[in-house]
């Protein structure tokens, strides 16, 4: 791992004894009192991530909003300066995900994107590449670090730390935090009510320490990777590189809500109405255990024991205590059917439903 990235805040992990995995090219803790425990303290109080691996990259200059908005999927007219919108990069060719972020709309000439960590040079590439003259696609990526508060209690963490909270669900507030500039967004990926605070790599550290002492009262845990991936997966929510990649598209990923589908422009937008019009062939579902079975990415799923598809997120849940996972099966197979997991060559039941596994308080 010694060629790895490091977090700006490693040496915290490291003093509070985390346990560390490899993770799209950054060093970053798996977990540190256990998966399970930090699974519960988010769903139940509150925890904080480090997510600083996470990309981000600037768009500036006059006209970068609506150049933004004619390369990703989703529709940046729907929302206005100071919220923040899920979309996607997609190929033009093939519709395939080259990435899926988030969009911080600072004001229609200053945007922030937060893109996945292995993608984010790929993004800047793909912006930059076609940008007007006077647009200004830059990679930050190591420039900010991003501090996740997540749970039920998230908000009086963040205001014991004097923080703004209260804002609406996707949007976002540019504070001052011992006279150090942190953006303050109601976003998250645990389903969990939550903020995400983007501040400069210097000075996270500090804010870790205050965000700790901050939630101490509500019983707050450090969370590592590992805990986000079962939270997530409860939820959901795709990852990139597994539910959604250039091999899925946004139309087989059930994704479809954060396309502007009546935008003029965006990449990959004549292949994905096709796909749409035609209906594809494979799509993103949920399935949970009915039995002991716990599913793996990679694992074939089986219909009349003929493969219908394969697993493409599982994990054990802490909450509902048995085993789900996102699956991609052919477009016959829906809700409620039956399926088997074939694992390590023992076929388990599971039921196909629809997501999210548990009910959350994102908003």
């Amino acid at each position: 791992m010694t060629s790895a990235a490091r977090s700006p805040l490693h040496d915290r992990h490291v003093a509070m004894g985390a346990r560390f995995a490899e993770f799209s090219g950054w060093q970053m803790p798996l977990q540190y009192s256990g998966v399970v425990e930090e699974h519960s303290a988010v769903r139940q109080r509150v925890g904080v991530f480090d997510v600083s691996h996470l990309g981000k990259a600037t768009v500036i200059g006059p006209g970068a909003r609506q150049f933004v908005d004619a390369c990703l999927t989703n529709a940046l007219e729907k929302i206005a300066p100071g919220q923040a919108q899920y979309t996607m990069c997609c190929d033009d060719a093939t519709g395939g995900v080259v990435d899926d972020l988030i969009v911080y709309l600072r004001a229609d000439d200053d945007l922030l994107l937060v893109p996945n960590a292995a993608n984010c040079a790929e993004v800047v590439r793909r912006l930059a590449a076609v940008a007007p003259p006077d647009v200004h696609v830059r990679n930050a990526h190591t420039e900010f670090a991003i501090i996740a508060v997540q749970g039920p209690q998230s908000d009086e963490t963040a205001a014991a730390v004097g923080l703004p909270t209260g804002q609406d669900y996707m949007s976002f507030a540019e504070a001052s935090w011992q006279g150090v500039p942190v953006i303050v967004c109601r976003t998250g990926y645990t389903g969990e009510r939550g903020y995400e605070l983007v501040i400069s790599a210097s000075d996270a550290a500090p804010l870790w320490d205050a965000v700790l002492a901050g939630g101490e009262p509500y019983g707050i845990r450090p969370c590592g990777l590992g805990a986000r991936d079962t939270l997530r997966t409860e939820m959901g929510y795709s990852l990139h590189g597994q539910d959604l990649s250039l091999e899925i598209t946004p139309v087989q990923a059930r994704a479809g809500w954060a396309v502007g589908w009546s935008k003029p422009a965006f990449w990959g937008r004549d292949v994905l109405l096709a796909e749409r019009a035609a209906g594809p062939a494979r799509l993103l579902r949920g399935i949970r255990a009915l039995g002991r079975g716990i599913p793996r990415p990679g694992m074939t799923v089986l219909a009349d024991d003929a493969a219908v598809g394969w697993v493409t997120s599982g994990t054990f849940s802490p909450t509902l205590r048995v085993g789900i996972g996102l699956a991609l099966l052919r477009r016959d197979v829906t809700e409620g059917d039956v399926v088997e997991v074939d694992i390590r060559g023992r076929p388990e039941r599971f039921e196909v439903v629809k997501p999210p596994f548990v009910t959350a308080s994102t908003r």
